[in-house]
């Protein structure tokens, strides 16, 4: 009963190690109902926006988290 995410601190890259980078962030997309990344969302931790997002995306309250 219990939904996950996962917030990153992370930058768009498109150098040579991007592949793997894109591989472990595949693998979390797998096992977190959500995966909030700074990059994608113009915000980053610990701004409180990026945690305002994650309740948002969850559904849920911060008296439940």
């Amino acid at each position: 009963g219990f939904r996950t995410c996962a917030l990153t601190n992370s930058w768009l890259d498109d150098g040579s190690g991007r592949f793997l980078r894109a591989a472990l962030l595949q693998r979390l997309r797998s096992r977190f109902h959500v995966v909030l990344e700074s990059c994608r969302i113009g915000m980053r931790k610990p701004q409180t926006g990026i945690y305002a997002r994650a309740l948002r995306e969850l559904r849920a309250r911060p008296q439940e988290v």
